[in-house]
């Protein structure tokens, strides 16, 4: 029997999230709803770059998409610049009785202990009302920095350090908030992005150095954050605007979880606009853009994932796996208990559902 789901927005993520939706056979899409209102009316196959007609016209509130009773919500709206509306639409999907999936609000992926309490028992409540839960996820914070750390180390036989890179050119990205409202790009040398104010980091991928910790049974004792920037040697284009000579064009930035002092989990992004900018940094794998684990033990690993897409580069293939990664827990996310669901929560992944042979779908 087919789940029947909806979407909520169709950006970046959401648009890769639909299309699964669409064309995977477990999924009866339902509805899809959207803040903007140029998308309000258009038709689901043409939101997710696709040549079919659904019949399905995208909305332009949460309440006609909830009228039209999905099991299941895939959630991609922006959370990073607007996580108290994103929470609150996600108590709103809860207490419906909807399950909930998504890339937002990142907090949710791992709440306790980087969320306020108050908020955290705000969406526990929600979910208990409605019997739903909520599952939140992606690729860093996400797989690259729980699922793929805690799998290599469950066959170590002690640890002393796991670290988890980001490495990327970020030029053919063209999300102009991300890049330039939240990450500071283009923006003077000597500026504070809001992604650098403190705390923020510590907020954004605490959620991940908490889930390691919880999953490794040690426990954090405090968080440490750390960035720097490199101005732009001349001015030039990127897919998300102009980066300006003496302006930010590349980022380096690391969180830490400190165990009695020791820097036990860290995970660290090095984000160029160029590919000649700062050649001592950390760099990717192969291509544009990969992630990497590194653990100091016994054994120690150096692990290297560099996803690739034959609609897009890396960073198209990068949004892919994490919208991949989304879509394919809902029949898991269904089958749990209500409240917050983490990775920890959830079977082991096998990407049942998704093999379609040579011919694709």
């Amino acid at each position: 029997m087919t789940i029947r789901v909806a979407q909520v927005a169709t950006g970046n993520a959401g648009m890769l999230t639909l299309r699964q939706l669409i064309t995977d056979p477990r999924f009866e899409l339902v509805a899809v709803s959207t803040s903007s209102p140029d998308k309000v009316g258009r038709d689901a196959g043409e939101l997710a770059g696709l040549s079919v007609v659904t019949g399905i016209a995208a909305v332009g509130d949460l309440a006609a998409l909830v009228a039209a009773e999905p099991e299941c919500v895939v959630y991609c709206a922006m959370g990073d610049t607007r996580p108290v509306e994103a929470t609150n639409d996600v108590r709103a999907l809860l207490e419906a009785g909807i399950d909930v999936v998504g890339s937002a609000p990142g907090t949710l992926q791992y709440p306790w202990g980087t969320m306020p309490q108050k908020v955290i028992d705000k969406v526990e409540t929600s979910a208990q009302a409605g019997g739903a839960s909520v599952y939140v996820t992606g690729v860093d914070p996400g797989f690259a920095s729980d699922l793929v750390p805690l799998a290599l180390a469950s066959t170590c036989q002690s640890i002393s350090q796991v670290k988890c890179y980001e490495l990327a050119d970020y030029a053919t990205y063209d999300g102009a908030e991300v890049m330039f409202d939240l990450m500071g790009f283009g923006a003077p040398v000597d500026s504070t992005p809001l992604l650098f104010l403190p705390g923020v980091l510590g907020l954004a991928w605490g959620t991940a150095i908490r889930m390691m910790a919880t999953g490794l049974g040690i426990e954090v004792d405090e968080i440490v954050e750390h960035w720097e920037a490199e101005p732009a040697p001349e001015s030039y284009d990127i897919a998300a605007g102009r980066i300006e000579k003496g302006t930010i064009a590349a980022l380096r930035f690391s969180i830490s979880g400190l165990v009695d002092g020791h820097p036990a989990i860290v995970v660290e992004h090095v984000t160029r606009t160029r590919d000649d900018l700062r050649p001592d940094w950390a760099r990717p794998a192969a291509g544009g853009g990969s992630y990497r684990v590194e653990i100091t033990g016994e054994p120690s690993y150096v692990v290297d994932v560099v996803p690739s897409s034959e609609h897009g580069d890396h960073n198209h293939a990068a949004i892919v796996a994490a919208c991949g990664r989304i879509v394919n827990a809902i029949p898991d996310v269904l089958a749990a208990k209500p409240g917050i669901v983490t990775t920890l929560d959830l079977p082991l992944p096998t990407g049942r559902g998704t093999y379609v042979g040579p011919g694709g779908r």
